[in-house]
């Protein structure tokens, strides 16, 4: 059970889970612009965040990715979210959230909700979020996290009541602050297909702390308070905050050594921290984590004749990874190795990898699972990894891993790289065999790592699906007991290692952001929520 969810009970919030997560540094790609209104170079009261992420679509139904969730929990509302400080879930726009039936999740709106174009925000725009994130199902989109959703009914204008598949869902009320939650006006919106940023930015239908001011996609985007925003987010402490992209994490690192930006925010390499830490008036920050870096194998298209042969080259790439040779060659220890697909820091955690493989590279031990399977070595392996997306040491990442490969003499490595842009349709095409992706967790619960990636219909679109796992999955998610959950996660982890390892787990790494020193609030966004919000950021 996720600490702090109780049914029958009315629920202000979701007891801080224990973690001592470690998390971020890569994911994100833009362009840097010279002409970003800078805060620190004489811009007011505006401050200005760098980051090198990048934005795939601000509508909440057509992407599930950290750049563009960044700019949505800023403008958009959700039912329940997170204090900056805080892993704590509490109502947002909602005024209360509880179970009133085992599989009924009913929430109360505030009186009186408007979007900033006047519209009314009601709980039909509640449902219509919701629905067309299911029914849209876009391939880069969240609608993996609504599994377990099964209608939802309006008795009024302030009341909606989701009925859930299964009952006693102990992640359900987390899910409403992930990037399946932000509440959209269906008087904008579509109901059955994604909408074009700037017609969303046109529309102004935003209900957050912040509206969009201007919007040059993966350029420059310009944040205006929201003064009637009354969310646990709190009143933004700044009017104004620009979001400047970078495509180098060079030119992030060199304006933010300049102080010519106020925040830099994803992502800088190792190198650039340890110098950016030497800077006078510059401070750098970390905070709890969950990001995770890993590999993704395509069950159909990669390497083997029969699922058997499949398996054993998974197997085998399992057991000739260093995940520590990465770690300190190419991270410097801000990743650190990672062996299960639940960070090891993360309640339920089980480092079943290291159990079935050992946490050393060990050349007999794959060559024995290939050689059981009848697959001729060495193996070649199309790999393919992201230059633009997941930081700029991830060129150096995977070349690392093919030298591992490549030395055992049981693969032969065809490496290649496809910017995220194409790498987003691609790989959910059946383009890649064995590709690279990261996860920055939308909530801090073991679950957050397991459903999204391994339930019937999931974000990877990789062809897994184990009706085995999908049973456990059902379990952990609907059991009360902490200890008896514990159990049926470890019992997943070590499933998926030992029998399936539809993606290898390499690395988790920790929330870095960097400042300078008359800018506060950075600490008090870097919580074990995982969200970056712009509320409490403040000059002096």
């Amino acid at each position: 059970m996720a600490p702090g969810i109780t049914r029958n009970k009315k629920i202000v919030g979701v007891a801080a889970l224990s973690v001592a997560v470690l998390t971020l540094a890569a994911c994100g790609s833009g362009r840097t612009d010279d002409g970003a209104s800078s805060g620190a170079d004489g811009g007011g009261d505006t401050i200005t965040v760098g980051t090198t992420d990048q934005v795939t679509s601000i509508d909440p139904a057509g992407s599930y990715d950290n750049g563009s969730f960044m700019i949505m929990n800023q403008v958009y509302p959700f039912l329940m979210n997170f204090a900056p400080g805080s892993s704590e879930l509490e109502p947002d726009v909602a005024d209360s959230c509880d179970f009133t039936q085992p599989t009924v999740y009913t929430c109360t709106l505030k009186d009186g909700l408007t979007f900033a174009n006047g519209n009314a925000l009601t709980s039909e725009s509640v449902k219509f979020s919701f629905d067309r994130i299911v029914a849209i199902n876009d391939p880069n989109g969240p609608a993996s996290l609504l599994t377990n959703l099964g209608s939802i009914a309006t008795p009024d204008d302030t009341t909606v009541e989701f009925t859930l598949k299964t009952p006693d869902d102990q992640t359900f009320p987390q899910i409403l602050a992930t990037p399946a939650g932000p509440i959209v006006d269906q008087t904008i919106f579509p109901a059955d297909a994604v909408l074009d940023d700037n017609a969303i930015v046109e529309g102004n239908p935003f209900a957050g702390p912040y509206s969009v001011g201007s919007y040059d996609k993966n350029a420059l985007v310009s944040f205006a308070a929201n003064g009637d925003y009354k969310g646990v987010l709190g009143a933004p402490k700044t009017s104004n905050v620009s979001l400047k992209y970078y495509t180098s994490s060079d030119n992030l690192k060199l304006d933010m050594q300049n102080k010519a930006i106020d925040v830099a925010w994803r992502s800088l390499t190792p190198t650039d921290i340890d110098s950016l830490g030497t800077v006078d008036g510059v401070t750098v920050h970390e905070g709890p984590g969950g990001e995770s870096r890993y590999m993704v194998f395509n069950m159909n298209t990669m390497p083997g004749d029969t699922p058997e042969q499949k398996l054993a080259v998974r197997k085998a790439i399992a057991a000739s990874v260093d995940r520590q040779a990465l770690s300190d060659g190419v991270y410097k220890g801000t990743y650190t190795p990672l062996y299960s697909v639940v960070p090891g820091s993360l309640e339920g955690s089980t480092p079943a990898f290291g159990e079935v493989y050992g946490e050393t590279p060990n050349k007999d031990g794959a060559a024995g699972f290939l050689s059981a399977a009848g697959m001729a070595t060495p193996v070649q392996l199309n790999l393919q990894y992201n230059p633009d997306h997941y930081g700029s040491s991830s060129s150096e990442e995977y070349a690392a891993i093919k030298s591992q490969l490549d030395a055992t003499g049981l693969f032969n490595v065809n490496l290649q790289s496809t910017e995220w842009t194409t790498y987003t349709k691609e790989r959910v095409a059946d383009a890649y065999p064995v590709y690279q992706l990261g996860w920055f967790p939308d909530f801090p619960d073991a679950d957050n790592y397991l459903t999204p990636f391994f339930a019937p219909d999931n974000f990877l679109q990789s062809h897994f699906e184990s009706p085995e796992i999908t049973a456990l999955l059902g379990q952990e998610r609907t059991t009360a007991d902490p200890s008896a959950r514990n159990a049926i996660l470890g019992q997943i982890q070590t499933e998926l290692a030992t029998n399936y390892i539809p993606t290898l787990p390499l690395l988790e790494g920790k929330q870095i952001a960097v400042s300078t020193d008359e800018i506060s609030g950075v600490d008090d966004t870097l919580d074990a929520s995982f969200k970056f919000r712009f509320t409490p950021l403040a000059r002096g």
